[in-house]
């Protein structure tokens, strides 16, 4: 049997419009999103999100994949967050947190509204989907840059000093009792070079890039020289002034006697797939020394396999390939780049600190697939409405006509767009217009709208007020 205020929410939430006088309370309309009922609208049946046997009332609930930072997790507020560590305890979570797990769609309920990474790459979530979700995905770019750095100038010596066989063979001349007895005799099996005045080539110039470059050349003494066809203002500022800057991979890496890769994977015609190849790698040193520390798929295995057979180069990456990592002069490594806990931490508080801004206030920072948009603080007398539209014609001229219908008042607008995606912020004067309800009516108007994806409202209650359009079947 359905509680009193229960029974009144439904009878307020099945009027086509309340009449004149009519205004259901907030307590009541608070059921809107809470309730896993089925809603008859008039204007189109609107659906629940499903089971709410987890959900908290009056706060947000954040599921996590992988074990994420304790630093991080203790940014979200207790009295608005419901954090749960085990994913599998979240159905109806509100964000999703996550570092190495391959999200699949099935894991994003309808009731998600943003996704973030604790790292810079998102190959393992499916941002194209997202995007025609209304889903944005952020990233934590910078984070980890440190400790990716410091393995990068780790992984250099180790290519040049050929470390790891003479710990191997130490080790195993310990095992027969032999290592005092050669520690002198054998060192000269593992001769190297220093990397004073060698010069370093540093493909992509990101934050990662241009820390790699700084700290070779200041504290290790080498020369410079840097290919980035997106090298931004503010990355050339970072760089060291010694730096020589390509206009092509082939020509940074021809005299370079070590190539360190920097750069996103992106897939596709035009991307970076296999973007080391044959004919950049017969333009090196036979003796170059290639450190990965990016992505696999930025090197063609069997072009580098031949590389590494016919000299004295050498392969030093945390991404094993059949072809290479069992080759003698291939140093392969766990993919160790962001695992410090310095690392950990820095990127776990940043992407809380984000998906909290994109919760509480609707701004939008760090994001791959949507635009950067930064918000003024929402006035108190004002609610705030965040929608995602596609990128289309009289897709906004529409969202705004429905605030008009609605008779409700435009306050300050911020439209943006990335490519397909378009991100709407307004807020809406309160003044005659204090019950919930004769917000969600407009709202269920603008989702319904041909184009838009999602509307939030935001209004000081976490966790409600969230609209999907999905295909024509709606949620509230």
């Amino acid at each position: 049997m359905l509680s009193t205020s229960t029974a009144a929410a439904l009878r307020c939430a099945a009027a086509v419009r309340p009449r004149a006088g009519a205004v259901c309370s907030v307590a009541s309309a608070r059921y809107l999103s809470d309730l896993s009922v089925e809603i008859e609208h008039g204007r189109g049946q609107w659906k629940k999100y499903g089971d709410l046997t987890n959900f908290v009332p009056g706060k947000f609930q954040i599921k996590c994949h992988n074990k994420i930072s304790p630093s991080g997790l203790q940014r979200f507020d207790a009295d608005k967050y419901d954090v749960r560590r085990d994913g599998s305890e979240a159905a109806n979570a509100h964000a999703i947190l996550l570092r190495s797990h391959k999200l699949q769609e099935d894991d994003v309920a309808h009731t998600v509204r943003a996704i973030a990474r604790c790292g810079a790459g998102t190959n393992n979530i499916p941002v194209a989907r997202m995007t025609e979700l209304g889903i944005p995905v952020f990233n934590t770019p910078g984070a980890n840059a440190n400790a990716v750095k410091e393995l990068v100038l780790c992984g250099m010596l180790l290519g040049s000093r050929r470390v790891v066989d003479g710990v191997n063979h130490m080790r195993s001349l310990g095992e027969q009792g032999l290592a005092r007895e050669r520690v002198e005799k054998d060192k000269s099996m593992f001769g190297g070079r220093e990397v004073k005045g060698k010069t370093l080539a540093v493909i992509g110039l990101g934050h990662i890039g241009s820390s790699t470059a700084r700290d070779a050349a200041k504290g290790l003494g080498m020369d410079i020289v840097g290919y980035d066809p997106g090298l931004s203002v503010e990355a050339a500022l970072k760089l060291p002034r010694n730096i020589k800057l390509a206009d092509s991979i082939a020509s940074a890496v021809t005299n370079a006697d070590y190539i360190s890769l920097n750069i996103p994977y992106i897939k596709g015609e035009g991307g970076t797939h296999g973007i080391i190849n044959a004919d950049i790698i017969d333009n090196c040193k036979s003796d170059a020394v290639f450190l990965n520390f990016a992505r696999g798929e930025l090197v063609d295995s069997d072009s580098m396999k031949a590389f590494l057979d016919r000299g004295d180069g050498r392969y030093v990456t945390d991404f094993p390939e059949d072809q290479c990592w069992d080759h003698p002069n291939c140093v392969v490594l766990p993919h160790l780049g962001a695992s410090t806990e310095e690392a950990e931490d820095a990127a776990a508080s940043m992407a809380a600190d984000t998906i909290r801004d994109f919760l509480e206030t609707g701004t939008i920072r760090n994001s791959v697939n949507f635009p950067d948009t930064s918000l003024p603080d929402r006035p108190e007398d004002c609610v705030r409405f965040t929608i995602v539209n596609k990128n289309i014609p009289g897709a906004l001229a529409a969202i705004t006509e429905a605030f008009a219908k609605g008779g409700l008042n435009i306050t300050q607008q911020i439209n943006h767009s990335r490519g397909d995606v378009a991100y709407n912020v307004l807020d809406i004067d309160t003044d005659g217009h204090d019950d919930v309800v004769s917000f969600k009516n407009v709202q269920e108007d603008i989702t319904m709208t041909d184009g838009v994806l999602s509307s939030r409202i935001i209004y000081g209650k976490p966790g409600m007020g969230y609209a999907k359009n999905l295909g024509g079947d709606y949620f509230v």
